[in-house]
């Protein structure tokens, strides 16, 4: 029987979807750290449960041709990149084969052939968005990322799956903040000015947004720290505070103050134009995330004459991409602002024909019956919590020729299918894209079809 801090060598026999190496030993089951596949290595025991326990690699005795050897360890330490240790080429094959074994798990369905993964060409260096945490390490002021499952902050430079330009900003601005004596915020005692960073750029305008996050509103010295940061970075056209007073591990608070510029930045994705806030729902991968819209219009098959629902619309990236292939867009989020958006970026646009309202996607499409409005297609985007049984009761009510599923889970998308294949609708084709290489998510596009009675 293995205790803690026994010393044992072992084979890493799979992986789990979070990229720890998988071991049995004695009937137990071992999660093992930075180990991959057909490694043999020397396991510490960290912790021992009923019938599973954790580990950790002493040392390796074989390594994986797969495997990685540039990374930094601290990207696994933190969770920034949990798969980074693997090849490339192979997070795609394993991602693929995640897709197929919850579909067939789950659903039961081994006879839709999934695609391989979509990967990008260069998967790193991809991420438009950053939120970093501002605090005291060693006695001096960091920015960093949190080491996995805690609140201690690494300090990091270069965050490796973010953009470039992001990380040279926010080396500027912790810089700044040091020079500027501003004091980092302290959890434990609830003390400190500068909670966060959050910066977004435009892919394709290199529009930037710097969000200083803070505990109150008076910060000493604020303008001439804009006044240099604009200086040395003229592609941040927004800088905007928000005050976040409370104990708790959201970043944003409710109270958001421009500071400089305008309070969103522009981008473009499959040729719309969007303006984007701070809160905005934006992919953070701009290559990947057209590709992943592509490829729902391609499997959508638009004419001229459908009428499409775009079910957790966000502001609008998804149905305005298409609106002008086909005769009308319906658009439903609960979140008002995200609708206001949606209806701005219509207009930056010169789109008319997408209409948006701001409610449950189940009440909107019950009103939307209503008023006689029957979709072709209905394409749906949800959270990684999936759809609900009601929900899939009402689109399929609405009887739509097809159902587009964008999907961020692979299992609440199986559970999905599954109930959708029940009531009638047959999965057609499944095609996951890999909009967070190097992590251990993986999105995916799946059609569902009514079969034709004749």
């Amino acid at each position: 029987m293995l205790r803690k801090n026994d010393s044992v060598e072992v084979e890493i026999v799979d992986l789990t979807h979070e990229g720890q190496g998988v071991a049995k030993v004695d009937g137990f089951v071992f999660f093992v750290e930075n180990a991959l596949p057909n490694e043999r290595i020397r396991m510490r025991v960290l912790k021992v449960k009923k019938n599973i326990g954790y580990g950790k690699v002493e040392e390796y005795l074989t390594t994986s041709p797969y495997r990685n050897q540039d990374l930094d360890a601290a990207y696994l330490r933190t969770g920034i990149a949990d798969f980074g240790h693997l090849a490339y080429s192979e997070q795609l094959k394993f991602k693929t084969k995640q897709v197929i074994d919850n579909l067939y798990k789950t659903a039961g369905i081994s006879d839709v052939k999934v695609a391989d993964a979509l990967g990008m060409d260069n998967p790193v260096a991809y991420r438009n968005k950053a939120q970093v945490p501002v605090r005291r390490v060693n006695g001096q002021l960091e920015t960093g990322f949190f080491r996995k499952n805690s609140h201690d902050l690494m300090p990091i430079e270069d965050f490796y799956i973010q953009d470039k330009k992001i990380d040279q900003l926010i080396l500027f601005v912790r810089d700044l903040l040091r020079r500027f004596d501003i004091k980092p915020y302290d959890e434990k005692e609830q003390t400190g000015l500068i909670r966060n960073l959050v910066v977004r750029r435009g892919h394709y305008t290199g529009q930037m947004m710097l969000v200083l996050v803070t505990t109150r509103s008076k910060v000493f010295r604020i303008e001439q720290m804009v006044e240099k940061i604009v200086a040395a970075f003229p592609a941040v056209k927004s800088i905007i505070q928000n005050i976040n007073d409370k104990n708790t591990n959201a970043i944003l608070g409710p109270d958001f103050r421009t500071l400089y510029g305008s309070d969103t930045i522009e981008d473009t994705m499959l040729g719309n134009r969007y303006a984007i806030s701070a809160q905005s729902f934006y992919q953070v991968n701009t290559v990947m995330a057209e590709k992943l819209y592509q490829t729902a219009i391609d499997f959508s098959a638009l004419t001229p004459d459908d009428v499409v629902i775009d079910a957790y619309s966000g502001i609008g990236t998804i149905g305005l991409s298409f609106a002008k292939q086909v005769k009308a867009v319906y658009g439903v989020e609960v979140i008002e602002r995200a609708v206001k958006d949606a209806e701005k970026n219509a207009a930056l646009n010169g789109i008319t024909n997408a209409h948006y309202v701001a409610d449950s996607a189940e009440n909107a499409m019950a009103q939307w019956s209503k008023e006689g409005i029957q979709p072709d297609v209905i394409l749906v985007d949800p959270p990684r919590k999936g759809l609900t049984e009601s929900f899939i009761k009402a689109s399929t009510a609405m009887q739509p020729k097809k159902i587009t599923y964008i999907s961020c889970n692979p299992a609440t998308m199986a559970r999905d299918i599954k109930l959708y294949e029940e009531l009638g609708y047959k999965l057609k084709k499944v095609q996951p894209v890999d909009l967070f290489p190097n992590t251990h998510h993986v999105e995916c596009v799946s059609l569902l079809v009514k079969p034709r009675i004749f």
